[in-house]
């Protein structure tokens, strides 16, 4: 397997730069991470981009995940010092909540502006984030309006806009960043896992036995429910666990073979339809 994956299209380069030259403008930053893998999600570049302004971490997609690996997750952000809400985008309640988080974390600064007589303007929050975490989904429900181009694959972000939420607050979209590369090859099927960058950039093969370990090491319920499928990890399990799920689904080829790149899809497919349930793919013991 390649020791790092580089996903970098030309156009991820400008939106980076762009945002360096913006960040300056903005008195808050809005991170949204995917909460089933929140640390591959982050991208370490903001670090830099961001240098000193206050950020608060939006955990999306909260109802694909382990609810008790995200309390976990969230208790984790706040040991760090980080200000973190974990949100399910589908069935938004958090905009007063959130708005009011920003406005806590400058409440200093602004309370300073008063005191040296300055007028004060509308909070400038950056939304940022990775591709296909659900930035546009979230301006759009913090704005009440379409506000903001909404897709199911990265890229969809066309251009940096600002959206007005009210006279006191607005939004300055972004689109999807990612890293130049990834050094960590756990945290590209992270990513890959939660569909934030395409599963085929990544060796299939070695993606499949990442997620199918990982299931059987911390959710082995849900390979039983779904494939009737026990593994033991100290045997020699991979081909075994295709021919399993090959005869259990009835997946073969014309002579009866397995089919593993059918294997592969279908198990793939199971985790973008949420088939084997609430999983987390980074938790916080490990």
């Amino acid at each position: 397997m390649a020791k790092q994956i580089q996903w970098y299209p030309g156009h991820m380069a400008k939106a980076q730069r762009e945002i360096e030259s913006k960040v300056k403008l903005v008195d808050i930053v809005i991170e949204l991470v995917d909460a089933r893998a929140p640390f591959s999600t982050h991208n370490p570049e903001l670090d830099y981009m961001i240098k000193n302004k206050p950020r608060l971490y939006i955990l999306t997609k909260k109802d694909l995940a382990d609810p008790k690996a995200t309390d976990a997750l969230i208790a984790e952000f706040k040991r760090q010092g980080h200000s973190a809400i974990a949100v399910d985008l589908k069935n938004f309640k958090e905009e007063k909540k959130i708005v009011n988080m920003c406005r806590y974390q400058l409440k200093e600064k602004r309370e300073k502006e008063a005191a040296r007589g300055l007028k004060p303007k509308p909070i400038r929050a950056l939304v940022a984030g990775i591709p296909n975490v659900g930035k546009s989904t979230f301006i759009n429900k913090i704005a009440k309006r379409k506000a903001a181009a909404v897709g199911n694959k990265p890229g969809v972000t066309k251009a940096q806009q600002i959206i007005r939420v009210d006279k006191d607050f607005e939004l300055f979209d972004t689109p999807g960043v990612l890293e130049p590369k990834f050094t960590d090859i756990n945290k590209a099927m992270n990513v890959a896992l939660c569909g934030s960058i395409k599963m085929e950039i990544l060796p299939l093969d070695d993606l499949f036995i990442h997620a199918i370990g990982y299931l059987a090491k911390h959710y082995p319920e849900k390979l039983k429910e779904r494939y009737n499928l026990t593994i033991n990890l100290d045997s020699d399990w991979v081909l075994p666990v295709y021919d399993h799920i090959s005869d259990y689904r009835h997946i073969k080829k014309l002579r009866g073979e397995t089919d593993y790149d059918r294997v592969q899809e279908t198990f793939f497919n199971d985790l973008k339809n949420a088939s084997l349930g609430r999983i987390t793919w980074e938790l916080i013991d490990e």
